[in-house]
């Protein structure tokens, strides 16, 4: 048995973080939903950035689209919702099977947005209506500014995939804004099950603090951190709160590990996943780590409820001078800018290779 179905055996979801045509065409997504137990996927401008550049198979559709007089922004995302609606109508019996619980497929907002509630929310709106998949999430930052939209989605019946979330405190305040949509869809009568996850980056702590903390430390943190998230969510889902909505037939928000690509070249290509394997949580990694898993991965003992030695650790960060909570803050506002030069690298891309396909054509 090959280690990705092990994992999900054990109860954690794997989902792939790429999308790109060539990978729809060709067959390849289908074979890993089918031999590689993947069950959904998740996208960002960083990964569409790279696919539309490396790639020929969006010419066709960007030239159709520009004798249609689309352009930039409004191009991009039909050619986004053209590859993650059926990406969402591959993943629909998985979907279908588990009553939402599993085959979602994720599209994000315009990072230029994670400042500005209102359009935000107008954007989310939008692009979910477009898509017209019932398992399909939008991605909305889980910033100052982006809880109040991810309250007003939820309440407005959108799925949404909370990102940029990097410590426990970050993922109760969305788990907050999750259940506030959802009280109030109770309050008012609606159907309780919206769904939802929480997408707490792990590698990027461990990136940050490189070269700062004894070797002894090395690639521990990211790890301690998603542990001691681990041990709220558990705690949150048995809270009575949790168990009210469940009662009115709310879904679980899930937990979901992103960002597990190991970073060091000198660390386990499995790292993160064999470290995060836990029940009722979603893995989305990079296809290189998800070949690796499926080749080599070699699983670990499940992650208990409690954290682990996930708090011990991290009084052996704090000991080193690393403020973590500071880093948290930091890693967002950083992880936010990231998003919004990945996007207008994206935009370039789109208007450079536009320009180039309608002089040829």
């Amino acid at each position: 048995m090959k280690a990705t179905e092990t994992l999900h055996d054990r109860g954690q979801s794997l989902w792939l973080d790429n999308i790109t045509r060539d990978l729809l065409q060709s067959g390849t997504l289908k074979r890993y939903i089918d031999e590689l137990s993947v069950t959904g996927l998740t996208s960002n401008p960083t990964i569409f950035d790279h696919a539309i550049k490396n790639s020929s198979a969006y010419d066709a559709a960007i030239l159709r689209k520009l004798k249609e007089g689309k352009s930039g922004e409004e191009l991009f995302f039909e050619l986004a919702l053209e590859d993650l609606t059926r990406a969402a109508d591959l993943f629909r019996p998985i979907w279908d099977r588990t009553g939402g619980v599993d085959g979602w497929v994720s599209l994000e907002v315009s990072p230029l947005l994670a400042h500005d509630t209102a359009r935000t929310l107008a954007a989310a709106n939008a692009l979910h209506a477009r898509a017209g998949r019932p398992n399909l999430l939008i991605k909305i930052p889980g910033t100052k500014e982006g809880l109040p939209a991810i309250e007003e989605a939820i309440f407005a019946g959108i799925p949404i995939n909370v990102t940029l979330l990097f410590s426990h405190e970050h993922y109760l305040a969305a788990a907050d804004a999750f259940l506030r949509g959802i009280e109030r869809r109770v309050a008012a009568g609606l159907p309780s099950e919206v769904g939802s996850v929480a997408s707490v980056f792990i590698s990027r702590w461990d990136a940050a603090v490189n070269g700062r903390v004894p070797e002894a430390l090395r690639n521990q943190l990211g790890i301690a951190i998603a542990k001691r998230t681990y041990k709220a969510y558990r705690t949150l889902l048995g809270s009575p709160r949790w168990q009210r909505v469940f009662n009115a037939g709310a879904r679980p928000q899930r937990l979901l590990w992103a960002s597990t690509g190991t970073k060091d070249p000198g660390a386990s290509d499995v790292l993160y996943i064999r470290a995060l394997a836990a029940p009722f949580t979603v893995n989305t990694m990079p296809e290189g780590t998800l070949k690796a898993l499926a080749d080599h991965g070699a699983l670990g003992g499940i992650l208990t409820a409690d954290g682990g030695d996930g708090e011990e650790v991290l009084a052996r960060f704090a000991g080193a001078g690393i403020d973590v909570d500071a880093l948290a803050s930091q890693l967002q506002d950083e992880g936010a800018k990231s998003f919004v030069s990945s996007w207008r690298e994206l935009m370039d891309v789109i208007v450079g290779k536009s320009a180039a396909l309608d002089k040829a054509s």
